[in-house]
């Protein structure tokens, strides 16, 4: 007589997101998170565009996404740094909202021509609402550039193995 086999112990069975992922869903968020601070720094005028510390702070967090998706040998990279682009556009949105009024000096931009008339609220809105929109495509197309470069690393290293 044979006995039914046993259930699989779940903590040794990895989440369904993490085997399609290749990272728990905390690292992901780790990664997203490694670009926030220039976020910061940036609407807050520490750093300026074109020089060698705004550099480190755009490309440093990217080449670590690759590195880490890479090294880790994530069984799809680029579905992967695609999601870490999409938390990042998250974090961009949140900290451009949060330091709304810190980056714009206080003084909230204005639409001209036939919309320069509209409430002063719904002008608001209507920046915040596309600055968001801003936020997350641009996450996105981080993710997704950078999803493409592991996943042709990861192809080439493959291959020479």
């Amino acid at each position: 007589m044979t006995q039914p086999p046993l259930p699989p112990d779940d903590r040794q069975r990895p989440a369904p997101t993490r085997r399609r992922l290749g990272l728990p869903f905390v690292a992901l968020v780790g990664l997203a998170l490694l670009a926030v601070p220039r976020v910061v720094l940036h609407d807050l005028d520490l750093i300026a565009e074109g020089t060698p510390l705004n550099a480190l702070f755009v490309f440093g967090p990217v080449i670590i996404w690759i590195g880490v998706a890479w090294a880790a040998r994530v069984p799809n990279p680029f579905l992967t740094l695609l999601i870490v682009g999409a938390l990042y556009g998250v974090f961009l949105a949140l900290g451009h909202q949060l330091l709304w009024n810190v980056n714009t000096g206080g003084a909230q931009p204005q639409l001209g021509g036939n919309l320069s008339d509209i409430d002063p609220v719904l002008e608001t809105v209507i920046f915040r609402v596309f600055a968001t929109i801003s936020s997350l495509f641009t996450g996105v197309i981080v993710g997704a550039i950078s999803g493409l470069i592991a996943w042709g690393l990861s192809a080439i290293t493959r291959r020479a193995r």
